[in-house]
């Protein structure tokens, strides 16, 4: 048994060599200034909300609470990633040590099961503020948002201690060229010379839960308001209830959608070129979008943003 261990950790590469685009050299350059920009965007813009929700007193309603998580997971997201992928890009060393993609691709799953999850409490505060407004404040009080968001970090943290514990027992047998920007399990599982059945089923039953059950109850709640939204007789309140659901629903789908097509496919058809760049899209660019897509649909956090920085120019005169 002992030797079996040993051979077994021999075996385990010392670390991995992320191609991304080494093969089409001449978008190296290009891909670094987009990703050093959005990643500087990102951490500029999730601060910005973070701070804001937490500093005005009129941004202290559930919603701006599970919008703050919301940012916070955004900025964790970005930091897991891009940093290394900079590094990579701007030198011609391109590898991540083993342990280093354990950790990545742990943490990696762990922020998006917990977004999957926080996405649908927002949906159900937004469903109680419209269709039960006289009961909001005591439906959505502090301690279950807490809750919730609780929920979500747990749950999120025993979906990637699953995905790892099955991942790190895979053998490379001397492979270690990842064709991806940074390390996920589906690559990973990908990249393996062993029997990989396991890990496609447990992956596709995780994943099709965390993201198919939160994807389903916030598609509910959006019918229930909706329907609560079409008998409302002035145009103007149809507007209103609508503009209150608009942000959260196109970060839904800038998240939902690549995540869909990502892990909800046969093994089979997955395609590691694709995969990759889909990948990309919802690792930098839609943590990059949500703190605009919140700010410029949102008149309390546009409010709340130009008297923090009022408060801030006055100090530094």
């Amino acid at each position: 048994m002992r030797g079996d261990n040993q051979s077994f950790l021999e075996d385990l590469p010392k670390d991995f060599i992320l191609l991304g685009v080494s093969d089409r050299p001449w978008l190296e350059r290009p891909l670094f200034v987009v990703l050093l920009v959005s990643y500087i965007l990102a951490m500029l813009g999730n601060i910005a909300i973070i701070l804001v929700s937490r500093l005005d007193p009129q941004l202290h309603s559930p919603m701006y609470i599970f919008l703050r998580h919301l940012s916070f997971l955004d900025l964790c997201y970005t930091t897991t990633t891009v940093p290394q992928m900079l590094v990579n890009m701007g030198s011609s060393r391109k590898t991540i040590s083993y342990g280093g993609c354990t950790t990545q691709y742990a943490i990696f799953h762990w922020l998006g099961c917990t977004e999957c999850i926080v996405l649908a409490a927002m949906a159900l505060d937004r469903y109680v503020a419209i269709c039960e407004p006289l009961r909001y404040a005591v439906i959505m009080h502090r301690s279950l948002c807490l809750q919730l968001v609780a929920v979500a970090w747990l749950s999120g943290f025993g979906n990637s201690l699953v995905q790892v514990v099955l991942t790190v027992q895979l053998p490379f047998c001397g492979r270690h060229v990842l064709n991806n920007f940074f390390c996920e399990v589906p690559a990973m599982i990908k990249l393996s010379c062993a029997d990989t059945a396991m890990n496609d089923a447990t992956l596709a039953v995780l994943v099709a839960f965390f993201v198919l059950v939160p994807l389903a109850l916030i598609l509910l709640s959006y019918g229930f308001i909706t329907r609560a939204v079409l008998r409302i007789h002035t145009s103007k309140g149809r507007h209103k209830a609508f503009g209150t659901c608009s942000s959260h629903l196109v970060v839904v789908s800038l998240f939902y959608l690549p995540a869909i097509y990502m892990y909800l496919q046969p093994p089979s058809s997955y395609s590691q070129e694709q995969g990759k760049f889909i990948s990309l899209f919802y690792s930098i660019i839609t943590p990059t979008l949500n703190p605009f897509i919140y700010t410029l649909r949102n008149k309390d956090v546009k409010g709340a943003l130009r008297r923090l920085l009022s408060s801030i120019w006055r100090l530094c005169r």
